[in-house]
């Protein structure tokens, strides 16, 4: 008797095992028709750029282009007007950080089937030609006019210093306003791990300009 209770027993526990086997070896294929896992690709590998986007993150990357672009060209003018040495160093940083990352938003745009804008002629604002809903300079905080530009590229010496950091400052404040936008109503994971960026690194920036311009006053 007990060698046929204990034959049971091992026959049923290999049964038992068996099963759970052929449970796990199916179950990493039940899914429902049509639906695929979540791509893993980390921010900025590329091909996770395309998986997934909504109409928040094509405005973020529209409208942060041309916002970039400006703050590179009022960083270039640094070059030849700036006097104090941080300024000009500040102005290096903010074009080293910002070059990439407008070609990475075009990289975006092109692999979502989507137009990248296109600057105006004096940077102030954008052609809105392939951009319907779009309005001009006020649709973007920040965005200096053609007129701060010209100002701009009309002083030199320390009146540069302090107009600039001035001026970079209401900038960055309204690219982190975006970059909170794209945060809150963005789905592309690359996007929002870009805006988070924005913020952290523009939030420095500005606390280094704040300190820059109580110093020149």
């Amino acid at each position: 008797m007990q060698r046929t209770a204990v034959r049971r027993a091992v026959m049923a526990g290999a049964a038992l095992a068996t099963a759970l086997l052929l449970a796990a070896c199916g179950g990493g294929h039940d899914q429902t028709p049509g639906m695929h896992p979540a791509a893993t690709t980390p921010a900025g590998g590329g091909t996770s750029s395309a998986a997934a986007f909504n109409n928040a993150d094509v405005m973020f990357a529209q409208m942060m282009i041309p916002h970039h672009q400006q703050a590179v060209q009022m960083a270039a003018l640094a070059d030849t007007r700036a006097a104090d040495p941080e300024v000009k160093t500040l102005a290096g940083q903010i074009k080293a950080a910002q070059d990439p990352e407008i070609q990475t938003m075009q990289g975006w745009l092109t692999a979502w089937g989507k137009p990248a804008p296109a600057m105006s002629d004096g940077m102030g604002g954008m052609d809105h030609g392939a951009m319907p809903g779009m309005s001009g300079p006020s649709a973007m905080p920040g965005m200096m006019s053609d007129a701060d530009m010209a100002r701009l590229r009309a002083a030199s010496g320390k009146d540069f210093d302090k107009q600039f950091c001035t001026m970079m400052i209401a900038h960055h404040q309204g690219a982190i306003t975006m970059a909170n936008q794209e945060l809150a109503n963005g789905t592309n994971a690359d996007a929002k791990a870009l805006a988070q960026q924005i913020i952290t690194a523009q939030q420095a920036e500005i606390a280094t300009m704040q300190k820059i311009v109580a110093r020149l006053s």
